[in-house]
């Protein structure tokens, strides 16, 4: 299994938040960048810093703005984006326009349609944010750049558009199986993002990990930890199958995704066990030595080293699973 693969499918959104911006010109909205996560607080769910906003402007045009980005990005019919969560972005009719908190313009009623702004030109974004498993928010970090921006001409673009007005249907007209179908459209859209940034962007334009994925040696490393993660690996077995010396190996290594080797493997492989305490009644050893512990003392160590709490303790706080659902705009915002 290819890195890439392996993280698609150990990873799901946690929820989805679907709203329609209506918005008259002049209009300007900003969210202002979260608090992070606090290191331990992998329990907590919906922690502002999960939100990933995702968006297509389907009428009229705006400027988004990023925080850490020189210069205001002009947005027109079709264009569709992604921010990472923890982002700092507005979006206005012009880059003059003074912006407000998203909280001011969020319905109170109950509503999913925002409306906004000076009665002026018209602008609509179907808009939504994504929110990820607390154990899943410093992979997605690692995974995404701070804004993917998929243009209207892009070929990927019809993909996204397809499965953005799909999942706002499902999300305004609920049916049998719609948390189901809203799940799995949550899921795709995500994907789809990631596949279009990857097929579209500039290597120096690409995050650490996906720069370590696409690496001629690093990704062969890389894709023998994702495909055998209970093997013992070391640093010196990881440089051989990367054809590298071990001083080489360990530096480039280092350079592409700041952290080493063994410091990647042992987050990747607490991360899968997240999965597998979740999901099913294994016993404690069984799970570590999936992951390439002889011992579950040794695998209890890593883990609480990693995530701050034991895996006894994770398994009893994670009994009751994650749903998609569908939030008011308003409380997001707010967050």
């Amino acid at each position: 299994m290819d890195p890439l693969t392996d993280l698609f499918h150990s990873m799901h959104v946690a929820s989805v938040v679907h709203a329609r911006l209506e918005a008259t010109a002049p209009w300007g909205l900003i969210r202002d960048e979260d608090e992070e996560v606090e290191p331990h607080s992998w329990a907590r769910e919906n922690s502002p810093s999960q939100f990933a906003h995702f968006g297509m402007v389907s009428r009229g045009n705006c400027w988004l703005s990023v925080k850490g980005m020189p210069d205001p990005l002009p947005l027109t019919g079709g264009d569709c984006f992604l921010l990472a969560p923890a982002s700092t972005y507005a979006l206005r009719d012009n880059p003059r326009t003074r912006a407000r908190s998203f909280c001011e313009a969020a319905p109170k009623n109950g509503s999913n349609v925002i409306h906004y702004g000076g009665g002026g030109a018209p602008t609509t974004i179907i808009s939504g944010w994504f929110s990820f498993a607390p154990t899943s928010i410093k992979l997605v970090k690692r995974l995404l750049p701070e804004l993917i921006l998929v243009r209207a001409d892009q070929a990927q673009s019809l993909a996204l558009h397809a499965t953005l007005q799909l999942l706002a249907s499902e999300m305004a007209e609920p049916a049998p199986g719609s948390e189901v179908m809203v799940n799995r459209l949550a899921d795709i859209l995500f994907i789809q993002c990631v596949r279009a940034h990857i097929a579209t962007s500039s290597e120096s334009c690409k995050s650490r990990w996906l720069r370590g994925i696409f690496d001629p040696k690093i990704g062969v490393a890389l894709k023998a930890m994702h495909e055998r993660v209970e093997n013992p690996w070391t640093v010196e077995t990881l440089a051989v199958a990367a054809g590298m010396s071990r001083s080489a190996f360990a530096l480039r290594f280092k350079e592409l995704l700041a952290e080493t080797p063994l410091e990647y493997l042992t987050n990747w492989r607490i991360y899968k066990a997240t999965g597998m305490l979740k999901g099913d009644d294994r016993k404690l050893f069984e799970v570590a030595k999936s992951v390439g512990y002889d011992s579950d003392a040794a695998f209890s160590k890593a883990f609480k080293r990693v995530l701050g709490v034991a895996p006894k303790e994770y398994r009893q706080s994670s009994k009751r699973p994650l749903r998609i659902k569908q939030q008011n705009p308003s409380r997001v915002a707010a967050q």
